[in-house]
């Protein structure tokens, strides 16, 4: 068999003839085809570990399986200075195997948009929630969330019995909640609707630099950057710039 013969025959293999393959490349006199198994048989480590760290993020899931629709919420967005706070609720399936789920701040961008792609296309439903700069002045940050949460838990088409939070109680839902510390390290739901409400927000700020290209928004995503700062202080405020975020610069 030739090197490309064997490693397609190692990527279509699986249990005992899997084993018989790697068995075989371990005696090949070529140094290559053994290299080949080696490579294989890390690759098989590494996706070993993340199934493993996978099954570590679905605790929670399993623990209220019992009562119905998981659904797990997380937001981005409050802390910038310019632009809405979105939040995103987000029920998986219950075999869900989407590799690589992670806290969105622990992702590359690249990595967000892969998965935000899986998370839309395999999720039971996925609701998403966004509120203005100018609501925000009016009812303060931590209000604007909590509103942004509960209009992405409206838009899901099918209605939860748990919320998996990351570390707040939503007021104004009836729905059982659990406050998880942390929790989009912790939970794969809270997870993917991390990611969700993250590469949503993102996309809505790179829009907008197309618009209001002066502040930059597409690099800093409305966080208050150097360059963000130097550029409120030579234009002023924009439309999308929380008045009440910006008193110390302008």
């Amino acid at each position: 068999m030739t090197v490309n013969e064997i490693k397609k025959e190692l990527q279509e293999a699986s249990g005992p003839k899997l084993e018989e393959m790697l068995a075989f490349c371990r005696r090949d006199a070529r140094s290559s085809v053994r290299a080949l198994a080696d490579q294989y048989e890390k690759k098989q480590e590494r996706l070993r570990l993340e199934l493993e760290r996978l099954e570590k993020m679905k605790q929670y899931e399993y623990r209220y399986e019992k009562e119905g629709y998981v659904c797990g919420i997380d937001e981005a967005g409050r802390g910038p200075l310019a632009g809405p706070v979105v939040a995103s609720a987000v029920i998986l399936p219950k075999d869900c195997r989407i590799l690589y789920i992670n806290d969105s701040k622990k992702l590359s961008s690249s990595k967000r948009e892969e998965l935000y792609e899986v998370i839309m296309r395999e999720a039971v439903s996925v609701g998403v929630g966004c509120i203005s700069p100018a609501r925000i002045d009016e009812i303060n940050i931590l209000q604007a969330t909590y509103e942004a949460m509960r209009e992405a838990v409206s838009q899901l088409s099918v209605k939860p019995q748990v919320l998996l939070n990351d570390a707040v109680t939503i007021p104004g839902i009836d729905t059982f909640q659990v406050p998880i510390i942390k929790g989009d390290a912790k939970s794969v739901s809270i997870a993917a609707a991390s990611i969700i409400a993250k590469v949503t927000r993102d996309r809505l700020m790179t829009e907008y630099d197309r618009i209001l290209p002066q502040y930059g928004f597409a690099s800093h995503k409305g966080y208050g950057s150097a360059a963000h700062i130097e550029a409120l202080k030579e234009y002023g405020p924009s439309p999308i710039h929380r008045k009440s975020f910006i008193t110390h610069f302008v």
